[in-house]
């Protein structure tokens, strides 16, 4: 069960990342730029396993696939948002950083947007699990992770990405429109699929479509579908990312 659930993430993972244009090849194909997964679970000895990116090998710790055990993870790390797939947009992010930011051009700007990643990671991520966020992180950062280190922005902002754009494009698939009775309800009617879309016109979508998500969960008793706030700085940084995408597809 494990493994599908693990599998069927991925699987979404990747037929996103094709709709996008992003050509991704396995490490077989490709042995020094592939991609490459890998599902493993703690040993008898209790050896646990850090779920992560390593040069195009992304590791993901099977009991995220478990419900009882994720939800326990988020609630204690403060997460208003922790799932598979999210897990698998993030630790892409790490491996299109390598192949799309690191040791080209863009480097220069990505620095501007998201800070210097040559600072010490390690020192990073003690300071963060010492310390926690700064204050008011919320007006520069998609997440209080992503404050961590210049490289967990980039990632952050990827997956936050991916969720947009995939969240957009089902809603385009299934020809969701949104036409209030009342003038001050938001609105939707843009079809537009997404791989033609700018970015302030995902923008506009976005918000009536996450405004009405969450009110239908809340008629559920649910909690928010979509528990984020994006401040000005957070949608500088995913116009970024579009941008990255976009030149990456048309190469």
């Amino acid at each position: 069960m494990y493994w599908y659930r693990l599998e069927q993430a991925k699987r979404r993972l990747l037929y996103t990342l094709s709709e996008l244009g992003l050509d991704v090849k396995s490490r077989q194909a490709d042995p020094e730029r592939g991609l490459e997964f890998q599902f493993l679970e703690a040993d008898s000895q209790g050896h646990g396993v850090m779920t992560g990116h390593n040069n195009g090998l992304i590791t993901l710790n099977i009991a995220e696939a478990d419900d009882a055990h994720r939800e326990k993870t988020r609630t204690a790390m403060h997460e208003p948002y922790r799932t598979l797939l999210g897990h698998f947009r993030h630790e892409t992010g790490h491996y299109f950083f390598d192949r799309l930011i690191g040791d080209t051009a863009r480097i220069a700007p990505y620095r501007t947007a998201f800070g210097d990643e040559q600072q010490d990671y390690q020192a990073a991520l003690d300071r963060h699990y010492n310390e926690g966020p700064p204050p008011n992180w919320e007006e520069n950062f998609v997440s209080a992770y992503a404050t961590m280190h210049p490289w967990e922005d980039w990632a952050e902002t990827w997956a936050h990405y991916l969720h947009i754009v995939d969240t957009l494009d089902t809603a385009v698939s299934c020809g969701l429109a949104l036409v209030p009775d009342t003038p001050n309800e938001p609105t939707l009617t843009d079809q537009t699929p997404v791989e033609d879309a700018d970015f302030d016109d995902l923008m506009k979508r976005w918000f009536p479509l996450t405004y009405v998500l969450n009110s239908l969960n809340r008629s559920l008793g649910q909690p928010d579908g979509y528990p984020f706030t994006l401040a000005p700085a957070v949608i500088d940084k995913l116009r970024f990312v579009h941008r990255v995408v976009a030149a990456a597809a048309r190469r």
